[in-house]
């Protein structure tokens, strides 16, 4: 069994729940301070605004949309030692609306990384493998530094500048194409993404698509690499099974956060559930990325003690022969090494 070397997942990762107050306040209790925060309405039809440090705070874009970056000094204006602090507009603070926060711990604002031939900052947490980095486009083939020191298995990007689609790299799609996080498409074949190139402990390379590496064109990178019972980015091909026998996603922990994308069928969404919403089985309530869509419950999923358990035949999670890629990041590991810790238990 591999022992995890972070006892305490939520001390990088954490969903936060709040309420919106249609004012100001300031949001307390993640538990550390985020470098990037999703927010989202969970009974409002409002975007996932999306914010992070090394841009800074009050520069929202947002996944469901291929809006450029706008600034608003009215939705999230700082990021705080354990959360952060919030305007009044209504897409991340309407009045009485239950609202879900996801927060990253990256490394602040970041600094300067040249391991690339296009020059990036970079705000690297390399013990929970994650960082943001921020570069200008060239137009040309080119490598970008991450600063991980670890393969990325996953990286979202988004222009800055243009309303273009974002761009996700996974690994279970491998680097002659890429999904699109703000739609539904399936896998788009397209080398011209990532050069044909898989990224390396250093650096990810990019072609000459303009939805990745425009000439002079600002970009915003959210890289991601696997970390023993901390985080998982894999892939599982559905079997259709009614009876509720779909794949079992052995992670190694007990997941606070699932998001699972179907590359071979289009119409699906990226689909999110996490530990704070559902605190047992089935976890039904979802969101999905792509959409501004309040919350919704279907039984897909179970988060057990060491993975995830799908449910049910529906095309976003289980249709016979479709391949999908998924996200995970841990609750608690199964087991930590870390003086003996107690295994994660079950839900």
């Amino acid at each position: 069994m591999a022992y995890s070397t972070i006892s305490k997942p939520s001390l990088h990762f954490n969903t936060h729940l709040y309420t919106g107050n249609g004012s100001t306040q300031s949001i307390t209790g993640v538990g550390f301070q985020p470098d990037w925060t999703i927010l989202k309405g969970r009974n409002a039809s409002n975007s996932h605004n999306v914010y992070d440090a090394v841009r800074g705070a009050g520069k929202t874009i947002v996944t469901d949309a291929n809006y450029a970056e706008s600034t608003d000094t009215a939705r999230l204006t700082s990021f705080d030692s354990d959360g952060f602090s919030l305007g009044s507009n209504a897409n991340v603070n309407e009045n009485n609306i239950n609202f879900v926060s996801w927060n990253w711990k990256a490394n602040g604002a970041g600094s300067a990384n040249t391991d690339g031939s296009i020059n990036s900052t970079v705000s690297a947490n390399t013990t929970s493998g994650f960082s943001i980095v921020k570069y200008t486009g060239t137009g040309s083939n080119a490598t970008v530094g991450h600063g991980l020191g670890a393969v990325p298995k996953m990286i979202l990007i988004k222009e800055l500048n243009n309303s273009t689609n974002w761009i996700v790299y996974h690994a279970g799609v491998g680097n002659g194409g890429g999904l699109q996080l703000n739609t539904t498409i399936t896998t788009d074949v397209d080398g011209t993404f990532w050069n044909s190139t898989t990224p390396t402990s250093s650096v990810f390379s990019l072609g000459v698509n303009g939805n990745s590496n425009g000439s002079s064109d600002n970009y915003i990178a959210y890289c991601f690499a696997d970390i023993t019972g901390y985080s998982k980015f894999g892939s599982y091909t559905g079997n259709g099974n009614e009876s509720g026998e779909g794949a079992f996603i052995y992670t190694g922990f007990k997941p606070a956060f699932f998001m699972v994308k179907n590359t071979s069928s289009g119409g699906h969404g990226w689909y999110m559930v996490n530990n704070k919403v559902d605190t047992d089985n089935p976890t039904n309530k979802y969101l999905v990325v792509n959409t501004s869509a309040a919350e919704a419950s279907f039984d897909w999923f179970d988060l057990n003690s060491n993975g995830i358990k799908i449910r049910g035949n529906s095309g976003g999670a289980n249709s016979n022969g479709d391949l999908y890629i998924y996200m995970a990041f841990a609750e608690e590991p199964l087991v930590a090494n870390v003086g003996g810790s107690i295994p994660a238990t079950a839900r």
